[in-house]
């Protein structure tokens, strides 16, 4: 099972623990990935401002990725949904296929639409599988309670990400449960985080993830679990900001879905990128069994 492994531009800039943790745990899940120098951003920065310019973005990241005859496995949800629509639109609209791909043609690319586009939440349920994945846990949790995000891009537009039931996913939660800890319910689950509203309405956006943290904590989670680097980070700047912190909002701690498998499976701190304690341990360790 190959794939290419699609990063964008958070993750090696700014979270490179989601690609050092993926890597692992797809590594022992016998996952093999392959690195194209030549992806660009998947153009989800200017997607409202020019739509040809995005669509250019992501049918070239399309076309190497089809060049080297593989399908894509992309880390960053907003990367996904990005791709999702780029390849739905020029699977459709021949007239801008053709327009895109006299461009491509200069680097001697061509939007094919032979590459499929699939969230790593996605590889993991249907292409790997709940049962190879519980083969490989060998320090399951106990008692540790999840709150599952799933965030925004992945689950809509349904037609075009099929990534879940965009109303009751589950995917997600099956994943989470499959260590052994448990997904739980709070009302706020499918609710954004508030990272796309930074830089335009910084309150608001602030505003969001409290009311999500907060909901968390309610709930009983331990952790918030997380499959995209603009959550993450939401969540973990907000919540280490220190208006938050004078208020009593220091529970669930944000983690990234592959370090919470990746220690389920026996996987050191190192191998994840989770940063230890002097004594070489970090807090979620202790729902281990």
């Amino acid at each position: 099972m190959r794939f290419a492994l699609f990063l964008g531009c958070n993750i090696p800039a700014r979270l490179q623990d989601y690609d050092l943790s993926s890597r692992a745990v797809l590594g022992r899940l016998g996952v093999d990935l392959t690195d194209i120098r030549e992806f660009n951003c998947c153009g989800y920065p200017i997607r409202n401002f020019d739509f040809k310019a995005f669509l250019l973005s992501s049918a070239r990241n399309i076309a190497l990725a089809n060049r080297h005859h593989l399908d894509m496995l992309v880390l960053c949800k907003c990367c996904y949904g990005s791709l999702k629509k780029a390849d739905d639109v020029l699977r459709n609209d021949m007239s801008l296929r053709e327009e895109i791909n006299r461009i491509l043609s200069e680097e001697g690319l061509k939007f094919e639409g032979n590459s499929e586009i699939k969230h790593l939440l996605s590889v993991m349920y249907h292409d790997i599988g709940i049962k190879k994945i519980k083969e490989n846990i060998t320090r399951p949790y106990s008692d540790l309670k999840i709150a599952v995000h799933y965030g925004c891009h992945a689950l809509r537009p349904s037609p075009i990400v099929q990534f879940d039931d965009p109303v009751a996913p589950s995917l997600f939660d099956s994943l989470v449960e499959v260590t052994g800890a448990e997904s739980i319910f709070w009302s706020t689950k499918l609710e954004c985080c508030g990272a796309p509203l930074l830089g335009i309405n910084d309150e608001l956006s602030r505003d969001l993830t409290i009311r999500k943290l907060s909901d968390g904590r309610k709930s009983g989670a331990d952790y918030l679990c997380t499959a995209c680097p603009y959550c993450q980070m939401q969540f973990e700047t907000v919540q280490k900001s220190k208006d938050v912190q004078d208020v009593g909002i220091l529970t669930p701690s944000p983690v990234l879905f592959p370090q919470l498998l990746g220690l389920a499976m026996g996987i050191s701190n190192g191998r994840l990128g989770i940063q230890t304690d002097q004594h070489g341990s970090n807090a979620i360790e202790a729902f281990l069994t």
